[in-house]
């Protein structure tokens, strides 16, 4: 390998470390998919009292496998009046919009081959809005399947996302700046190299005293994923599936896939700009070549991954007990509650890190 390195250009070698680190990204991001949907399953099964999936293989592992080859084999029913254009790309576009912003993710400490950082496919100085944008775009998505399905549940579905997509955009990027503040940059890197001094007390909803956006970021972001207890847009009791009812095999998986990687992208972007991204909570009383090159690239990863399956387990434990808002309720809590309060929090955060300069 070394020898195969010495022999390619600088660029060949650029190229060849990227299309690696994106084929071994997608596989594990869409593996963790499949994954978090069984750690649901089996979650919510224990909070009600019942094993959920325990059958196909040991403790019943192999059960996302089987649920896949169940959806593809599937029949792929196309209703007549559907505008099929709009509504074949629809999935396409939620499915690829949620899986493109896991390219800017640091998901562990730099460690560099020929100048190529291994844990992060790409490294932009403007991370954060890379990523919001592209989740912005994944509601088109949403919007299409609900317009071309010729459906009137999923019209109403998708209506519902749009509306409550852009109500909780506004408290989740105005949550972020209190960060963005303390930090003094948009890079990723930059933003957990500013909370990985002194462990968790750098953090910045402890050490950057970013509790309040914490709060605001995770409830809006519960909003922007379409869960419970905000999932109006695919309220079953009302609305069948929402903006899905339509779709069958492959297609259907498609937006179920994209739900479950929007949460992990969310626990991603949470995990680094509040609590410390892969850095480790002890900061530096372990030195950084600590158990030598191979453990020290490795630890990192291991906290970051322990971060977002915490996050995951939320996620899952709110949907377990707390009851569905209501629409009023829901759009009143985005705009009478969670935006106000952003905007003080960035007067406050802005306060305090100017009398502290001036200190």
């Amino acid at each position: 390998m070394t020898h195969l390195f010495n022999s390619l250009s600088e660029f060949q070698v650029f190229i060849l470390l990227t299309i690696v680190k994106v084929l071994v990204v997608l596989v594990i991001t869409l593996t963790a998919v499949a994954y978090t949907v069984l750690l649901e399953r089996k979650l919510l099964g224990r909070i009600q009292n019942r094993w959920g999936p325990s059958r196909v293989g040991p403790f019943g592992l192999l059960q996302p496998l089987v649920d896949g080859i169940k959806l593809f084999m599937k029949e792929d029913l196309m209703p007549l009046a559907v505008q099929r254009p709009l509504f074949l790309a629809a999935p396409i576009i939620a499915l690829t919009c949620a899986l493109i912003s896991i390219a800017v993710v640091p998901f562990g400490a730099m460690h560099q081959v020929k100048g190529v950082d291994l844990f992060q496919i790409a490294d932009l100085n403007i991370g954060l809005l890379i990523i919001l944008g592209i989740t912005s775009i994944g509601v088109y998505g949403i919007a299409l399947s609900g317009w071309s399905s010729n459906n009137k549940f999923a019209l109403l579905g998708s209506l519902r996302a749009t509306a409550q997509v852009i109500s909780y955009e506004l408290a989740l990027g105005l949550s972020l700046v209190g960060v963005v503040l303390r930090s003094g940059s948009l890079r990723l890197r930059d933003i957990v190299d500013v909370q990985s001094t002194h462990g968790a007390l750098s953090w910045n909803i402890f050490g950057g005293f970013q509790l309040v956006a914490f709060f605001i970021y995770l409830m809006a972001a519960y909003a922007e994923t379409n869960r419970a207890p905000f999932d109006l847009p695919e309220a079953e009791s009302e609305l069948v599936a929402g903006y899905h009812t339509e779709y069958s095999s492959m297609k259907f998986a498609m937006f179920f896939m994209a739900e479950y990687a929007n949460m992990i992208t969310v626990s991603c972007v949470a995990t680094l700009l509040f609590f410390g991204g892969a850095s480790s909570p002890l900061g530096h009383l372990l030195p950084d070549n600590f158990g030598g090159p191979i453990l020290s690239a490795i630890f990192p990863v291991l906290w970051f991954v322990a971060k977002i399956f915490a996050f995951l387990f939320l996620y899952i434990w709110v949907r377990s007990t707390v009851p569905r808002f209501r629409y009023d309720q829901l759009m009143d809590f985005g705009w009478k509650f969670l935006l106000p309060v952003a905007m003080a929090n960035i007067v406050a955060t802005s306060l305090f890190l100017a009398l502290h300069d001036k200190v």
